[in-house]
């Protein structure tokens, strides 16, 4: 009682202050929203690399300050995998066997992601519950071991499909057979996968990849777990080569399968979080130092 008495004699007479930082919250909430909206609108490019940057600069920052040695560690080891296999997917001419290392990669970190957030999700959920308390585990490091696979899971999850986006568009680009605006340099065959440039049907005499294939509703043919790459890993949902939009649902009939786009979508939505959030945040309290208010 006696704190929150001080609490309030020393706020006393601060109203017209505090209704002023109000204002300024909203108006910095709401104008760098409508920005954003209008920079990914008319630049997606420079708006999709600037926030790959910041997704990527961004914790580390709070990482080293808080010393949280484990998260760098684990950074480090992503990164530099992650900078060779972009380095590979941007080199030309491209190598035969590099878009099915890039898929292959990062579809292997969507997954354990996933499987990370789900773990971080029902250890969080089983605190909630009381459930802890059956295993002798103290709430508190249940949640914390809950958050801390929960904010794993969801901030690779982001990044990896970012990166892979980046690269699923250089990869098709010096293939050929896609192009972001306009026209394919390049004329698909029946017989070529668009996504890696492969033979689709491989004779048993000749080197290459024999595996599933999937026809979209297009008529186009592909490899199906480069289709599966092409929508789930590299966020796209259009035919690579005459951009119909692909029919996620019946591409995914599976119900087990659904919940991995589900996942995706909310790694989408979660990138403006990690990425611009703190920005927004930083600003609000920049311009609450430079007005006096406290």
């Amino acid at each position: 009682m006696v704190e929150h008495a001080r609490m309030h004699a020393k706020h006393r007479g601060h109203e017209a202050m505090h209704a002023e930082m109000v204002l300024i919250l909203i108006a910095t909430l709401v104008v760098p929203q409508l920005l954003l909206v209008q920079w990914k609108q008319r630049h997606p490019r420079s708006y999709n690399m600037v926030t790959l940057f910041q997704m990527w600069v961004v914790p580390v920052y709070f990482t080293v300050k808080l010393h949280w040695w484990r998260f760098l560690v684990i950074w480090i080891l992503f990164s530099a995998v992650t900078a060779f296999v972009t380095f590979r997917a941007t080199r030309k001419p491209l190598v035969q066997t590099t878009p099915r290392l890039v898929y292959k990669w990062f579809l292997l970190i969507y997954k354990i992601s996933y499987a990370t957030g789900i773990i971080g999700y029902m250890a969080v959920m089983f605190t909630l519950f009381g459930l802890n308390l059956l295993f002798k585990i103290k709430p508190e490091d249940a949640m914390d071991f809950g958050i801390s696979l929960l904010f794993y899971g969801l901030y690779y999850g982001v990044l990896e499909r970012d990166f892979a986006e980046m690269c699923a568009d250089y990869m098709a680009s010096t293939i050929g057979f896609y192009s972001e605006s306009g026209m394919p340099t390049k004329h698909l065959s029946d017989s070529v996968c668009a996504v890696c440039g492969q033979q689709i049907f491989v004779d048993v005499s000749e080197e290459g990849i024999i595996e599933n294939t999937y026809r979209l509703s297009c008529n186009h043919v592909f490899h199906e777990f480069c289709i599966r790459g092409w929508c789930i890993v590299g966020k796209k949902q259009t035919c690579p080569y005459c951009k119909e939009k692909v029919d996620l649902k019946r591409m995914f009939s599976n119900p087990w399968e659904r919940p991995h786009v589900m996942y995706g979508q909310l790694l989408d939505w979660l990138r403006y979080l990690v990425a611009w959030q703190p920005v927004i945040i930083g600003l609000v309290q920049g311009i609450n130092y430079i007005l006096g208010l406290e």
